[in-house]
C-alpha cells in the first residue's frame, strides 16, 4: 500500500467529489486546523452532537443501542462530561474510490486535553457523512469546537482493486448522512 499525496487528494477532490466540501489548504488561523495536508485531510467537525447520558440508566448494548442514552445538541461548542464521549459528525461527505483504504487519526490538539477521536478505516466505495466518536477520557468536562479541525484522513491505495468493496456488499452505513447510530 502506498500512501497518497496532497496532489493526488486535490486532483480525486476536484474531479470527483471525493472530498464535499474540499478545503483546498490548511486553514488554521485562530482555529484548530483544517484542510488539506501533505499527505492527508484534516476535516471538520459539524455542530451536530449527540453526548451521551446515564439518566435513564440505560445499558450500553451495540445490538440493540438505546438512543435515549444520548442527549442531541446543535451548537458550536460541545461540551462533553468527564469521562463520558459523544459522537458528531464530519463536514465533509466522503466518497472513496474501489482501490484505497482510508485510515482515520486523531488531532494532535485534541490528544494532548485528553479527547481522543475515534473512527474506523472507510473502507473501498464506502460514502457518506464520517461518524466521529469523542472520548473525554480526563475527570472534567471537555470543549469540542464545531467547523475546526477534529481529525485527519490518510488515504492508502492498494496494489490493486479489491474483490469486494463496501458498496458490493451494501454495506449498513452506506451513504449515511448526520450522526449515525450503531447498526446490526
Amino acid at each position: 500500500m502506498t500512501i497518497l499525496s496532497d496532489h493526488w487528494i486535490r486532483e480525486q477532490a476536484l474531479a470527483t467529489g471525493m472530498i464535499e466540501p474540499f478545503v483546498e489548504s490548511q486553514r488554521r488561523e485562530g482555529c484548530i486546523s483544517y484542510g488539506l495536508s501533505s499527505y492527508g485531510y484534516d476535516a471538520r467537525v459539524s455542530d451536530e452532537f449527540k453526548i451521551f447520558t446515564n439518566v435513564d440508566s440505560a445499558v450500553v448494548d451495540p445490538k440493540d443501542f438505546a438512543q435515549n442514552s444520548f442527549v442531541d445538541r446543535k451548537t458550536d461548542v460541545c461540551i462533553i462530561p468527564p469521562n463520558s464521549f459523544a459522537l458528531a459528525r464530519t463536514v465533509e461527505y466522503f466518497r472513496v474510490p474501489r482501490d484505497v483504504l482510508v485510515i482515520c487519526l486523531g488531532k494532535s490538539t485534541y490528544a494532548r486535553c485528553g479527547i481522543i477521536v475515534n473512527v474506523t478505516p472507510l473502507e473501498p466505495e464506502w460514502e457518506g457523512h464520517v461518524t466521529l466518536e469523542f472520548s473525554n477520557t480526563t475527570p472534567l468536562p471537555a470543549k469540542i469546537y464545531a467547523n475546526e479541525g477534529a481529525c485527519q484522513f490518510l488515504f492508502l491505495k492498494g496494489d490493486q482493486p479489491c474483490g469486494t468493496s463496501y458498496a458490493d456488499r451494501a454495506g449498513k452505513y452506506m451513504g449515511q448522512r448526520g450522526v449515525t447510530l450503531p447498526r446490526l
